[in-house]
């Protein structure tokens, strides 16, 4: 089976409310995502996708929205209320459902990737060049 892997970066800020250590901190990253598509077992043929196609996806789907933005928990005040005067001053939000740790973005991107990408295998978030976190089916 052939996979390709593409890598896509983009910088974000986000705190973890309700966390025990340093990150309860407004902070940021350099986040790398890595994106990989399989071949089904069928197909011969000799290009799993277009590393241009899939690039284009993935600016689309991730950076587009997340690229220097303040990524916060819309279910939490705390992160609502940091989110609301940043957006006051005109800078950039994302706003999720839940808690923006490594392992919820690498499911969230997942989930967004998979309907637009036939066979979507990992996704991998990494928050420091030596931590990630990956989502498969």
């Amino acid at each position: 089976m052939l996979t390709v892997t593409k890598s896509v970066k983009f910088d974000a800020a986000h705190v973890l409310t309700n966390h025990q250590g340093l990150c309860k901190n407004l902070h940021g990253h350099t986040y790398r995502v890595e994106v990989s598509v399989a071949q089904p077992p069928e197909s011969t043929a000799d290009m799993v996708i277009d590393f241009k196609d899939l690039k284009a996806l993935c600016e689309e789907v991730i950076l587009s929205q997340f690229d220097h933005a303040f990524i916060y928990d819309s279910t939490s005040p705390a992160e609502s209320e940091i989110a609301a005067v940043v957006k006051k001053h005109g800078m950039r939000t994302a706003a999720l459902p839940f808690r923006s740790t490594a392992e919820n973005l690498a499911r969230y991107f997942h989930g967004q990737l998979s309907v637009r990408v036939e066979g979507l295998g990992a996704v991998r978030v990494w928050e420091t060049p030596d931590s990630c976190a990956e989502y498969r089916k």
